[in-house]
């Protein structure tokens, strides 16, 4: 019952993953955290106000384990921690990887390349169509397309891998239910030849506060996070930006100047996104496999390589440090962070400082 009085920890009202994996680590297992006192949730370093909260989420849910357990045997529904040698190796590295993974399906297909595939759910024509075609020529080539099942890009995306290869889903939701409900038919189809992964144990509803989580998900299980059309201000451009903390390559697929939802995409080619016209082009990136900590191929401007040459992964510098040791050598250094960043060579601490990426660490 280890693993669903995790899940059932990590169902709790503002707990999350960190926090019950903290618990975890100081109360010994995760069944010893479910059953804990208030005390020992306050020696665990949870404050007095939140500890109590927990201790009567505890009180009042003491069957969850068995429940969530019960869940996933009528559903078929698999449950995987961290530890686990099927858990996906990449979302591991992430910041905060979820301690729980339900699954519909089988992760498998996670010992392909996986890229992910992102963009608006009022998507163009133009867009649903260069989605579906890319991620048919992924799936061709053997790679994973990794898409969240919202209508618009990601459902072209799905259907678009399902023509020739497996596809994974990840959900804000539990993986038994279907949302948007259109879509019932096509997770059904995604879990028969890939997988519908997700960190919500079942029969959780969607909830707007799940998807921004349920996007830096996407973008970790994902060598790299292809974004086909995105507004400015978009869940897109979230994933894209959890893909840049965690050192992963980001592309994007260029649109009308006159459409919004491609205002997102252009922005990022600006700030050095791999523009991509088909399939052909993302996979070029990985010829040979994917070789993680070599030397970046790009070439940085004069004055990206004088930020870049300031940096190191061994000590992080704040933007006010790196402005101030450059002297006047280099204009609008905070763009020029978030093009590195975009390139994969730098990466922001949550301390808002920033470091050479493993990727880059040897140029």
């Amino acid at each position: 019952m280890e693993r669903f009085c995790l899940a059932a920890l990590c169902r709790a009202p503002h707990v999350g993953s960190r926090i019950a994996a903290n618990l975890v680590r100081t109360l010994g297992t995760a069944c010893e955290a479910w059953r804990a006192d208030e005390g020992a949730l306050r020696a665990a370093g949870l404050s007095a106000e939140r500890a109590a909260a927990l201790h009567g989420f505890l009180r009042k849910n003491k069957d969850l384990p068995e429940k969530i357990a019960a869940s996933c045997e009528r559903g078929g529904i698999s449950l995987f921690i961290p530890t686990d040698e099927a858990y996906p190796a990449l979302l591991k590295e992430i910041y905060d990887p979820p301690q729980t993974l339900f699954c519909r399906g089988s992760l498998a297909c996670f010992q392909h390349t996986a890229i992910a595939m992102v963009g608006a759910r009022h998507a163009s024509a133009y867009g649903k169509g260069a989605a579906e075609d890319i991620a048919l020529g992924l799936a061709e080539r053997g790679f994973v397309v990794v898409s969240g099942a919202a209508r618009g890009i990601d459902t072209a995306s799905h259907r678009g891998a399902l023509k020739a290869g497996a596809t994974v889903a990840v959900l804000g939701c539990g993986v038994d239910v279907a949302y948007p409900r259109e879509n019932a038919r096509l997770l059904s189809e995604i879990a028969e030849k890939g997988a519908v992964i997700s960190e919500y144990a079942p029969g959780t509803a969607p909830f707007a506060a799940f998807f921004p989580a349920r996007n830096r998900i996407i973008s970790g299980v994902a060598h790299g996070t292809v974004v086909v059309e995105a507004a400015e201000r978009s869940g897109s451009l979230i994933t894209a930006e959890f893909a840049l903390n965690e050192g992963r390559d980001v592309f994007a697929v260029p649109g009308s100047i006159y459409s919004e939802t491609s205002r997102g995409c252009h922005r990022l080619i600006q700030q050095g996104a791999r523009l991509v016209a088909s399939a052909a082009d993302v996979a070029a990136e990985y010829e040979g496999g994917v070789q993680p900590g070599g030397a970046p191929p790009e070439k940085l401007t004069e004055e990206e390589a004088a930020v870049y040459a300031l940096l190191s992964r061994e000590e992080a510098l704040s933007l006010d440090e790196l402005i101030c040791r450059l002297q006047g050598r280099a204009a609008n250094v905070a763009f020029l962070l978030l093009g590195l960043r975009v390139k994969g060579l730098v990466e922001e601490t949550p301390m808002r400082t920033y470091i050479r990426s493993a990727k880059g660490k040897s140029v």
